[in-house]
């Protein structure tokens, strides 16, 4: 367990901030500056907690919400996408892609499949 004013608990105070701000442009030095951390100490305690650079944890949070529009709202991607922060529709679709290993068109395709096959 760590201290108040130790790495991991800038770190979680950095993450509580993106859940609920990932739609929000960032910057990793405004952050960094959010929990009082030059910013290669704060990459390095980022990294070390999530295994992930605050941009790719970002870009996580972002992804995982798109699906969660598309499958529970049956939302398109397009606007999903829109919704989560890109602001473009082809890096969104890149993006998921390289996440999820299909494009969103399939992976929803596939858990809707999956979903009825459960009913």
């Amino acid at each position: 367990m760590g201290f108040a004013d130790s790495g991991v608990q800038r770190v979680a105070k950095a993450i509580a901030w993106l859940r609920n701000n990932f739609v929000q442009q960032m910057k990793v030095a405004d952050l960094a500056d959010l929990v009082h951390l030059s910013v290669s100490s704060f990459n390095e305690h980022f990294k070390s907690v999530t295994s992930m650079s605050p941009l790719q944890y970002q870009k996580a949070l972002r992804l995982h919400e798109a699906r969660r529009l598309m499958l529970s709202a049956s939302m398109d991607a397009t606007t999903a996408c829109r919704l989560v922060g890109y602001v473009s529709t082809s890096q969104f679709s890149r993006d998921y892609s390289r996440f999820f290993g299909s494009p969103p068109s399939k992976d929803i395709a596939r858990w809707r499949q999956l979903a009825q096959m459960l009913d």
